[in-house]
């Protein structure tokens, strides 16, 4: 599997571009607002050919460039349901900081729409999109559509040790921490149960790709996370 990536944006979220290798078809993962020079570079750099764009949830930072990316590469954006409605009003799960950054980034004339092809996934679903598999994992909390995805990855963690699959965790979990669950949407119960009974249950050996930061494992997170430890779930 090849995976380019970049922090993009004043939130510097993480945008994922993957492919089975250069000069093939790619999936393009998160991308927020910035990240449309970012994608474009990486695709004419490695000879690539977007045909989907994959949300891990609907928050302004993750999709701000998925309707202009979609229709310049005629590529398919996948979410959950749940998130759907964020694709055409973002700014209805931001808090009123981001609407006022929002404002003077952009002067307050950006509008947003749904891509023309929009696809639903729920729990459990497998996409095989450009020779790569993800499964997806609702994992509500963070927002009511939020979704990580999991695909076999065999590598070698930074520092030593196996890994034999990743996760591109979105806003669920990050390297020493996890998504906020104050804005509109979040549910810090909700996000508790997603930890419990689709974060926990990650082998060791799973690579943690996350929204934003840094990457990690899963056998790190286990051993340091604050959040991940009995007793806190």
């Amino acid at each position: 599997m090849f995976i380019a990536s970049f922090p993009a944006g004043p939130w510097q979220t993480n945008c994922y571009v993957v492919a089975t290798e250069p000069g093939a078809e790619c999936v393009i993962l998160d991308p927020g607002m910035g990240a449309a020079d970012g994608v474009r570079e990486v695709v004419t750099e490695h000879r690539l050919k977007p045909v989907a764009v994959v949300l891990t949830h609907g928050h302004l930072d993750h999709m701000f460039s998925v309707a202009p990316l979609c229709g310049g590469y005629d590529a398919t954006c996948w979410v959950h349901p749940d998130d759907r409605a964020l694709l055409a009003d973002p700014l209805r799960a931001m808090g009123p900081e981001t609407h006022q950054l929002l404002a003077q980034l952009t002067g307050g004339t950006t509008t947003f729409a749904e891509p023309d092809d929009v696809r639903e996934l729920t729990d459990g679903a497998v996409l095989e999109i450009a020779g790569v598999r993800l499964d997806a994992l609702h994992t509500p909390g963070h927002t009511r559509g939020s979704v990580m995805y999991r695909s076999d990855y065999p590598s070698t963690a930074p520092g030593g040790g196996e890994l034999d699959q990743l996760v591109f965790s979105g806003d669920v979990l990050f390297a020493g921490s996890i998504g906020r669950t104050d804005l509109p949407g979040g549910d810090h119960a909700a996000m508790l149960r997603s930890l419990r009974s689709k974060v926990l249950p990650l082998s060791d050996t799973t690579a943690v790709l996350p929204g934003h930061g840094p990457q990690t494992t899963m056998a790190r997170e286990r051993a340091t996370n604050p959040y991940l430890q009995p007793g806190q779930l």
